[in-house]
């Protein structure tokens, strides 16, 4: 990962402005470098991942332009190949490097054009002025705000510009930025046409782009790694990139001392496709010493997200301190395509749509927020191949009857699509989802449930819950996350739209704990 920052006000200091880009200097710890324009300044932390000597270092200038992007541009070669036809010279090997004269030429246009997972800003010399854009998913971090006196502020990570901001926001994703408007270039939820394609076309699709998806991913000029929980979605990616792999993975696996569920299914799928496999085993002690440090990682309250990340922040952190790896894929975003445990509840097809299209565009908060601040906290960069935008873009267009859990099992599509390659083993294909801080080990929930209880009596938490008027914490545990977020992010907790938590409108879905284990169809999940 890479960070990136904008201040658009001319009369900044530099050294504050230096202040506030050093406070993420763990996602781009390789070089740092900061641009004054007119109208303001352009920072960069760098994590070399493509064009790995300092010619590839940001910001990128042309013709007075400037650019700052932490981003993967898919297909940047076939790119730069089509503007070395029509005269530009580069000096790097950056896939980043190609946005200028790409802008030049097409303008805000080029966003919708881009295969890419990117937060940029530019600067345009000629309007003097900042356009600022990202991905369609969310995948890569960008937040806004204002100062005192209105100028705007663009940032990686809401904590950049904490103390600057009053109220700091997400970016929207499929959005840019310019003259003050924001405006949408790609929403990926939007489907034109329903597709009516039969299911063995459907199942082949699902095949063919999700291969390219990951196969597009393992271009890197660092070292790649792989999470591996045992689960169908990580274990797919690990399972396609070992036969694209002429050398065997280097797969990690996390879980607690005392009843991991999903190291032995990992272990199996490493078995099955001869990784280099490593395995983290923590403890009670590790996953409460870890609690907040995840939280002001992640900027983010939510009991699932922080639950979930735990795990992910210690194997990352392993990873960065252990091995030379830098480039981490992940399995995030299959379930909001094809379903969780609870919506298996989805009373018709129309509302397992509506679903996803939520989850799709609040992602950006919660799984995506995980895997990007667990992974790039510990100097790594996330890649994420469920969330390939053609990908995405053709499971949203499937006909949400055939997505409905009418199988016997969740996400049968993506299960059938894989049945003949026998890329992982069939025991895992057809293995029941379980959540991940759970298969870390159910102790984990129970371990920080019972913390939270010890720090807060039955009145400390009555009368604590009262001052938090927005997403009011509604268990001790809520409560405990929140405290601690708002050491960190004071006043900011709008950055998030609420608790991440089942449909509860839907029968069976009224719970009170975000986890699938409180579900009645869980069944042999957690196993």
């Amino acid at each position: 990962m890479c960070a990136i920052l904008t201040y658009a006000r001319d009369d900044a200091e530099e050294s504050i402005f230096a202040d506030l880009l050093e406070k993420t200097h763990s996602r781009g710890p390789d070089m740092l470098r900061i641009l004054k324009v007119k109208g303001g300044w352009l920072g960069f932390n760098r994590l070399s991942i493509m064009g790995l000597n300092e010619a590839g270092m940001q910001p990128f200038e042309l013709n007075g332009n400037a650019v700052i992007c932490n981003g993967e541009i898919y297909g940047f070669q076939y790119l730069k190949n089509y503007l070395l036809s029509l005269g530009y010279s580069f000096k790097s090997e950056s896939d980043c490097e190609v946005l200028l004269p790409l802008y030049e030429k097409l303008g805000t246009k080029m966003f919708g054009l881009l295969d890419a997972e990117f937060a940029c800003v530019i600067y345009d010399s000629k309007k003097e002025s900042f356009i600022a854009a990202r991905d369609p998913i969310g995948i890569r971090p960008l937040y806004y705000g204002y100062d005192d006196e209105g100028y705007i502020l663009f940032a990686s990570e809401p904590k950049n510009i904490t103390g600057i901001c009053k109220e700091i926001k997400p970016f929207p994703p499929g959005h840019y930025y310019e003259d003050g408007k924001f405006i949408c270039y790609r929403d990926m939820t939007k489907v034109n046409q329903v597709s009516t394609d039969s299911l063995e076309t459907v199942t082949c699709k699902i095949h063919d782009k999700l291969w390219k998806g990951i196969e597009k991913r393992l271009d890197a000029d660092a070292p790649v790694g792989f999470l591996l929980s045992g689960g169908l979605d990580s274990s797919l990616v690990c399972g396609v990139a070992a036969r694209l792999s002429d050398k065997p993975l280097e797969t990690f696996a996390i879980g607690m001392d005392i009843d991991a569920i999903d190291l032995k299914y990992a272990r199996e799928v490493a078995d099955f496709i001869h990784s280099n496999h490593h395995e983290v085993i923590i403890s009670k002690k590790d996953v409460i010493d870890a609690l907040e440090p995840v939280i002001k990682a992640l900027g983010t309250y939510d009991i699932t997200t922080i639950r979930a990340s735990i795990g992910m922040y210690l194997l990352c952190k392993w990873i960065h301190e252990n091995t030379d790896i830098k480039v981490i894929l992940t399995g995030e975003i299959s379930d909001e395509l094809f379903g969780y445990k609870y919506t298996d509840f989805a009373p018709d097809a129309e509302a397992f749509q509506k679903e996803a299209e939520k989850r799709i565009h609040e992602i950006h908060m919660y799984d995506v927020l995980r895997a990007d601040r667990c992974i790039s906290v510990n100097s790594l960069e996330a890649r994420v191949p469920f969330g390939d935008l053609d990908f995405v873009d053709y499971v949203m267009s499937i006909d949400p009857q055939k997505k409905l859990n009418s199988y016997g099992i969740g996400k049968y599509l993506l299960r059938k699509a894989f049945e003949k390659d026998q890329v992982i083993p069939e025991s895992i294909r057809m293995r029941e989802k379980a959540a991940f801080s759970d298969a870390v080990g159910h102790s984990l929930r129970d371990d920080l449930i019972e913390y939270a209880d010890s720090q807060y009596s039955d009145d400390d938490y009555q009368k604590a819950k009262e001052k938090y008027d927005f997403a009011t914490p509604f268990t001790k545990e809520s409560l405990l996350y929140r405290d601690i977020f708002e050491k960190y992010y004071p006043d900011q907790a709008h950055m998030v739209i609420d608790f991440w938590m089942p449909n509860k409108e839907w029968e069976g879905c009224n719970v009170n704990d975000p986890s699938a284990r409180v579900l009645s169809n869980y069944g042999e999940s957690g196993k």
